[in-house]
């Protein structure tokens, strides 16, 4: 099967102060296409880190990363978002929804951008799929948490991405909720072959997947299969 994303030999530092901090030493590993794999870490290993070097909204230092064939450090920053825009989707923690949108606007907003055809009807039917069909018209500050990151789920499904990222995608929501979420997110997966890269601290969340990378201190400890 072919890799969607190879990361070779990543490092990253920041300036804190008059000192050099190192976020990640040399990290190496590659993600076959329509795979689902963790990054799990305690806070402060890396994980949001290297998530962001990996969907290219960051540079690294050293090393290089692949992403859907395409070498990163070659794309200026306009073709770095361009293949974003084509290829990737994102959920977060905090859900990120643009507040004055109603949820059908949040999800229709990007296809249109996109120069998809009828935009709306496609929102639509994503919501409906994450089980809103009847909140569409609904602003954010009317929807709860767990609503409101169906919402995301649904705009992030929206380009059919070929790998989605998804940063403590149930962080903010009870247990409950959370499995829904989590639910949601491998059936959607599944159903589409897309490729499902979850950050988390969670290691049962990341028993769900068919791989884990553990990071601690910026260091690869582990890469290795579950029981899935």
């Amino acid at each position: 099967m072919a890799k969607i994303l190879n990361v070779h030999h990543l490092g990253k530092s920041y300036s804190s102060g008059s000192k050099n901090l190192t976020v990640l030493h040399d990290i190496s590993f590659d993600i076959e296409e329509g795979e689902s794999f963790s990054i799990v870490g305690p806070s402060g290993s890396g994980k949001t880190t290297l998530l962001g070097l990996c969907a290219g909204l960051d540079q690294p230092d050293t090393g290089s990363i692949d992403l859907c064939g395409t070498n990163l450090s070659k794309l200026s920053e306009d073709e770095r978002a361009l293949l974003r825009n084509r290829n990737v989707g994102f959920v977060f923690q905090d859900f990120q929804l643009l507040p004055t949108l109603t949820a059908l606007e949040n999800v229709a907003v990007p296809l249109e951008l996109r120069g998809a055809k009828n935009a709306s009807k496609a929102g639509k039917e994503l919501l409906e799929k994450v089980g809103l069909g009847d909140r569409i018209h609904h602003y954010p500050s009317q929807l709860s948490g767990g609503e409101q990151q169906r919402v995301a789920v649904a705009r992030a499904f929206s380009n059919s991405p070929s790998i989605l990222f998804a940063d403590e995608p149930t962080g903010n929501l009870d247990a409950a909720t959370g499995e829904i979420i989590v639910k949601l997110l491998f059936e959607l997966n599944k159903e589409a072959g897309t490729t499902l890269v979850i950050v988390t601290h969670d290691l049962e969340l990341a028993q769900k997947t068919q791989r884990i990378l553990k990071l601690k201190g910026g260091r690869i400890l582990a890469n290795e299969q579950t029981a899935l």
